[in-house]
């Protein structure tokens, strides 16, 4: 099992545990309801990995930008979303945009969620900022941080 399926399982497990569980449910039920529900939480993580892929890919004549992005402090927003503030420098001769994949995770390190962010026209030995924004509610001590950034 993957470290994301794991995730989502022990996550869904926790929940469901807590919602699922009635008079009228028998054990085979409410195992597959957690089963049902794991299911989804994986697939939601897979689909934003699997974008995040897609948006690299379409990037032509791109150079490694990691060392150039750096990140805030995430924080929770009014909507129960996560935010962080993305900020990327360019040091080359010319106008250019970053594409920066923001992954955030559990404290132990385990994905929750992955996202794209293009910050667009930073200048020439300028800085250019953006906000990532987790696709969907996240509980705990959520961190983040940068596995791929491109300057193009």
């Amino acid at each position: 099992m993957t470290r994301w399926a794991t995730a989502a399982l022990l996550t869904t497990l926790v929940l469901t545990g807590l919602t699922a569980c009635s008079d009228d449910d028998s054990p085979s039920s409410v195992a597959s309801k957690v089963a049902s529900a794991a299911s989804r939480a994986g697939d939601a993580v897979s689909s934003a990995t699997a974008e995040a892929g897609r948006r690299f890919d379409d990037i032509k004549n791109g150079a490694d930008a990691r060392d150039d992005v750096r990140l805030g402090a995430p924080a929770t927003a009014s909507d129960g979303r996560t935010t962080v503030e993305v900020t990327a420098a360019n040091s080359a001769d010319s106008a250019k945009s970053f594409t920066v994949e923001v992954d955030f995770t559990d404290r132990n390190g385990k994905l929750l969620d992955a996202v794209v962010v293009t910050v667009s026209d930073v200048p020439a030995g300028g800085t250019g900022s953006g906000t990532a924004r987790s696709t969907h509610d996240l509980s705990g001590d959520v961190r983040a941080k940068v596995p791929r950034a491109v300057r193009h």
